[in-house]
């Protein structure tokens, strides 16, 4: 059984155009408080972000943020976490959230949320980290994006063992079951045209 102390979460920094969003976030981070799971994430204390550290810090949980100093001075920072890290840039931010947290998931939002998490995707690709990476599918939101992974296998640009080790789901028991029973499989990334035919 995996032990998880700290959980990595990339979202929105806005809430999204239904009320499911918001209460997903809710009731991950009320979940995170009573499993005694830290959150890492962005720092920020708008959108999907704050709503998720809100519930943490409301279920009694510790919450470390990780902002670069020019979202501080737009006064989007999160004032009320048990750590604030403020760094210089965005890879800093990353690398940061990254050396904090033993899984990393992946709540509804826009290209910043994407960015982070295909950064662990492909770290875990190339065996720099072993840590579950989950997408946690609220509304079908993250449907067509697995889709797009079945794509890339069947295409030739990743491989079976590869995509399988990415979860998707909309069940929050679920996804804590998956971390806690996830074991990676490491196999070298690259496909050569002769072992395409072998990737199932």
């Amino acid at each position: 059984m995996r032990e998880i102390t700290s959980l990595c979460v990339y979202c929105g920094s806005s809430s999204g155009a239904h009320p499911e969003y918001t209460e997903a976030a809710w009731a991950f981070g009320t979940r995170m408080a009573q499993e005694g799971i830290a959150l890492v994430y962005g720092g920020g204390k708008v959108g999907l972000m704050g709503t998720v550290a809100d519930a943490v810090i409301a279920g009694g949980g510790r919450v470390i943020g990780v902002i670069p100093r020019q979202l501080v001075e737009k006064e989007v920072a999160h004032t009320g976490l048990t750590e604030l890290h403020v760094v210089e840039t965005m890879h800093q931010r990353k690398t940061r959230m990254y050396e904090l947290s033993d899984a990393f998931v992946a709540l509804p939002g826009g290209f910043g949320t994407m960015d982070e998490m295909f950064e662990m995707l492909t770290w875990a690709q190339l065996g720099l980290h072993t840590y579950p990476c989950a997408f946690l599918d609220v509304r079908g939101f993250y449907r067509s994006l697995a889709a797009t992974m079945d794509h890339m296998v069947s295409e030739g640009f990743v491989k079976a063992v590869q995509r399988d080790q990415v979860w998707f789901g909309d069940g929050i028991d679920a996804l804590f079951a998956w971390m806690r029973s996830y074991e990676s499989t490491y196999v070298p990334k690259w496909i050569t045209p002769t072992s395409v035919d072998s990737i199932g």
